[in-house]
């Protein structure tokens, strides 16, 4: 019991972000290109009540923590409502409205590792600051990839079907219904996580990339 209180109290406020900046940024992406939709809903919002999903933003993790002994966890957010249609450009725009997710949580990952080199650069003692960076940067890292996996109904799927020729990206797009289920399927067979190492790898890599200048400076 002590490590789940413990875990959730590191990971609590990283979560919250990581979910609210990804649907946020779907919002606010749609908004731009023309879809109002999620923004006249209130979804364009930073305040994480708004994106909580009962069921799979809570209680789903705690009882894949229990039954798995925290060696799975999984949970989402309620989807930001979008209208394609309603975008200027439907299917180009609908590649930019999925990645504005992914990027949001790339761009917070980055966050967490200025703060953890933050930490250090100023000395900072206490672990538990250092541990919430650490998750910072670990669950965002973990939505940028997960949610970049090429089955719709994930952002992935979306930017995808964009790409692809109209005659395919119709077919294609009908899976959409099953999408969740086969991605269910994939991370209990373990296979996802084939897609998952070398993205969050890469990931990593384009991060320590970006702040090796500051590393370089501090050193």
């Amino acid at each position: 019991m002590n490590d789940l209180i413990q875990t959730v109290a590191v990971y609590a406020l990283p979560v919250l972000f990581a979910i609210t900046l990804h649907e946020a940024a779907h919002a606010y992406a749609a908004k731009y290109f023309g879809d109002s939709t999620a923004a006249m809903l209130g979804r364009m919002s930073l305040n994480p009540i708004k994106h909580i999903d009962p069921f799979g933003t809570i209680l789903i993790p705690i009882l894949l923590y229990f039954s798995t002994g925290g060696a799975f966890l999984f949970g989402y957010a309620k989807p930001v409502p979008i209208n394609f249609g309603q975008l200027r450009k439907p299917k180009r725009d609908m590649a930019w409205v999925a990645l504005a997710g992914p990027a949001a949580n790339f761009v917070m990952a980055l966050i967490w590792l200025l703060v953890l080199i933050a930490l250090a650069a100023f000395q900072v003692q206490e672990d538990f600051f250092a541990l919430m960076a650490r998750a910072g940067i670990l669950t965002n890292l973990v939505m940028f990839a997960f949610n970049l996996f090429p089955i719709p109904p994930l952002d992935g799927g979306r930017i995808l079907t964009s790409l692809l020729p109209n005659k395919y990206a119709y077919k294609f797009a009908q899976i959409e219904p099953y999408g969740f289920f086969i991605v269910m399927g994939l991370v209990l067979l373990k296979v996802l996580y084939f897609w998952m190492t070398p993205v969050m790898a890469i990931a990593r890599t384009v991060l320590q990339w970006i702040v090796s200048p500051l590393l370089f400076l501090l050193n």
